[in-house]
């Protein structure tokens, strides 16, 4: 009699134990759904659940490029190609930055070292004296300091000094076709197409 009770109660704890167990087991396993389901939750890095604005600046890493360049030093002068003068605008002075930058680190560049900014273009008189000048870099584009905002489907299109929009020179499918939100001027023709504000390209500054 006292053998069964002991067996009795032997069983009952090992029926007790292995039911505390799977309880642990399974509130375990609902903790790590609930982390699970957290983690799909969060929205892929780029995910934007907010009306895309394509101000929004597309540089990103520029900053790598600032620490592997050594560009505390300015362009030397061998790097850059000088104009003074344009019909209508004697006293306006233009360069030519040889070495390719991205677009947010050649209007830097402009700031610092020149005290200007990457040229806004007003008139075809201006718009050739650059393309002329860029032309002898031989490179197929270079930079210009337009940039396109697009916001709930208008776009609109300013330049970085700040001056108003009062001329421009689109190459054909321009600006519709063709992506990027910074806008290159060709060497060849003058005219001015949309690009990837990462590519690197030569520049145009005023100063």
């Amino acid at each position: 009699m006292k053998l069964s009770l002991i067996l009795s109660l032997l069983l009952l704890g090992t029926v007790s134990s292995l039911h505390l167990k799977n309880e642990a087991l399974g509130l375990e396993a609902s903790e790590g759904e609930k982390v699970l389901s957290q983690e799909l939750e969060i929205p892929e890095e780029g995910d934007n659940l907010t009306i895309w604005d394509e101000d929004e600046d597309d540089d990103e890493g520029d900053e790598v490029e600032v620490a592997e360049d050594d560009d505390n030093l300015c362009p030397k002068e061998e790097d850059v190609v000088h104009v003074t003068g344009t019909p209508g605008c004697e006293t306006c002075r233009f360069l030519i930055v040889k070495r390719p930058r991205r677009f947010r680190r050649a209007q830097r560049i402009c700031k610092r070292c020149y005290r200007g900014h990457l040229v806004s273009i007003h008139s075809s008189h201006t718009n050739l004296r650059i393309q002329r000048l860029a032309w002898r870099i031989k490179r197929s584009q270079i930079w210009i300091g337009a940039k396109v905002r697009r916001r709930f489907c208008r776009r609109r299109f300013w330049w970085v000094d700040g001056s108003r929009w009062t001329f421009s020179y689109w190459a054909a499918g321009q600006p519709g076709n063709g992506g990027g939100r910074c806008v290159a001027l060709c060497t060849r023709g003058g005219h001015w197409r949309r690009a990837p504000c990462k590519r690197r390209l030569p520049f145009a500054c005023s100063y």
